[in-house]
């Protein structure tokens, strides 16, 4: 799958979502203050310690609308159609930048305080029984129906899947959908998330992964006993702008979630320079915003990418900035460039492989940022008897179009086979999750247990690759041994042994 989120996309609000201390929050409408020019919206990054108390008149004065003020990350969210209110904004002394998100360039640790078992955690014995887990080669491989024997995961644990939305009416998610844990951030402030909000599909799919119920119909997750919110992060059209992951991040920093799984890279920029004044606001107030939710305890798991490229080793950008659609220039890069999420620290880089246990011929790579591999499809060389069109089968929303559906013969739920390295992450997101249902671990320490939990692999014959060159051009190569390498990081998830 290619599209951009594979690169993967009031009253009622106060007594659905409650207060948080310290969080400020302000619903806002798509009336601008100015009247001049088209709106649009800007992250204003304060200098580090300064207060953002005093921002909602900063913001007004100088034509704007407050979104929304994060302080404890010292960043706010504002709209204007105001042509000079990021000039105006920079010039109070508090302010380090200002930058607008529509006129962007390039495109989409915690101590461990618990142990043992949590509450709730329990054996799904006979989860391979559901009617089309014969047809989950993925779980298969990463011994997810072994593991399930076991510890199926505990509904105290919180997975967070950030991405463009989440059917929670379908069957295989309603039993294991938190709705106190989910909302929409598509304006840039939480929302409360309401049914038909995935307008993509691709949301549906990773949450399916995680957490799909053993409830005899349809499909398994990884873990499916734990608790799945789904933090819609994405536009109509499916682009993951700053402020909507920024929101994002603020969320589940501030409402218990203990993993989230991010498939994605944020727009519009895929390489954000911080050697680029206006890229580098809006790469520092990411990078805060996702450090402030480490530092709660959560631990992001993040897509490497599919455009078969070392990431480690970035050359030539030729897919950004992707909005406006068609706006995208080619551009030499170096490592004074990163991908957000994936490279943010602390955060769990994984890579795609397919029913042989190879790097997927499209999934990105790299020594630096790949710490674990998972399946997410290989349509190309891993075509197998068991992986018949070679990609991973999960949930769906019933109005979305998808190219390869399969239909529970009992419900008649959907469910759809994609590919990516958007397929790869919620694998290791659900390991994860069982590992912190076995050990109570979270933070750095689940992350450092997640990459216990896998097979070692050895980097493979790269003549394989030959004819999926990197965008540079450049062959594919794998760097690193079979401890750590390049294409798989410590290796292959493995659920069982997360719970032995």
């Amino acid at each position: 799958m290619t599209s951009r989120v594979l690169r993967a996309r009031a009253t009622a609000l106060v007594a659905a979502f409650g207060l948080v201390t310290g969080l400020t929050v302000t619903a806002t409408q798509s009336a601008s203050a100015s009247g001049d020019g088209s709106e649009q919206t800007y992250i204003i990054l304060y200098r580090d310690g300064a207060a953002t108390d005093a921002a909602s008149q900063l913001v007004t004065s100088a034509g704007g609308t407050l979104v929304a003020n994060w302080p404890q990350i010292g960043v706010v969210v504002a709209r204007s159609a105001n042509p000079g209110f990021g000039s105006a904004v920079q010039a109070d002394t508090r302010v380090e930048g200002a930058a607008s998100t529509a006129g962007l360039g390039t495109p989409v640790g915690f101590d461990d305080t618990m142990a043992g078992p949590l509450p709730g955690s329990a054996p799904a014995p006979g989860s391979e029984g559901d009617n089309l887990t014969g047809l989950q080669w993925d779980m298969r491989q990463i011994h997810a129906f072994e593991a399930h024997d076991i510890n199926a995961g505990s509904p105290e644990v919180i997975v967070g899947d950030i991405d463009t939305g989440l059917d929670f009416t379908h069957p295989d998610l309603a039993p294991n959908y938190s709705a106190a844990h989910s909302a929409d951030c598509s304006s840039g402030a939480p929302q409360p998330l309401l049914a038909g909000n995935d307008l993509n599909g691709h949301g549906t799919h990773t949450a399916g992964t995680i957490a799909a119920a053993a409830n005899g119909t349809g499909i398994v997750g990884v873990a499916p006993n734990v608790k799945i919110a789904g933090i819609k992060a994405a536009s109509p059209d499916s682009f993951l702008f700053p402020e909507m992951v920024i929101c994002a991040y603020m969320w589940v920093a501030t409402h218990g979630i203990h993993i989230t799984n991010n498939s994605y890279f944020a727009d519009p920029w895929l390489f954000n320079c911080k050697n680029d004044p206006v890229q580098r606001a809006i790469w520092t107030a990411e990078r805060r915003a996702i450090r402030f939710a480490q530092s709660q305890g959560t631990l992001f798991v993040a897509s490497e990418g599919n455009r078969r490229s070392d990431l480690s080793h970035p050359a030539i950008d030729t897919i950004s900035p992707d909005f406006p659609p068609g706006s995208a220039i080619v551009r030499e890069i170096t490592n004074a460039c990163a991908v957000v999420p994936v490279e943010v620290p602390g955060v769990v880089g994984v890579t795609a492989t397919g029913d042989l246990s190879l790097k997927s011929f499209y999934s990105d790579y790299g020594i630096s940022t790949a710490d674990v591999a998972a399946p997410g499809g290989d349509s190309i060389l891993q075509v197998t008897p068991q992986a018949v069109n070679g990609r991973v089968l999960s949930t769906y929303p019933a109005a979305n179009p998808c190219l390869r559906t399969v239909f529970d013969p009992d419900t008649g739920a959907k469910y759809c086979y994609l590919q990516g390295t958007s397929m790869a992450a919620p694998h290791a997101a659900g390991v994860a999750a069982l590992i912190m249902s076995q050990t109570g671990k979270t933070g750095g320490a689940l992350a450092a247990a997640l990459q216990q939990a896998t097979n070692p692999l050895p980097c493979p014959d790269e003549s394989i690759y030959a004819p999926f060159p990197q965008t540079s051009g450049e062959p594919q190569s794998c760097q690193g041994g079979t401890p750590h390498n390049s294409f798989y990081g410590a290796g292959e998830v493995d659920a069982l042994l997360a719970v032995s």
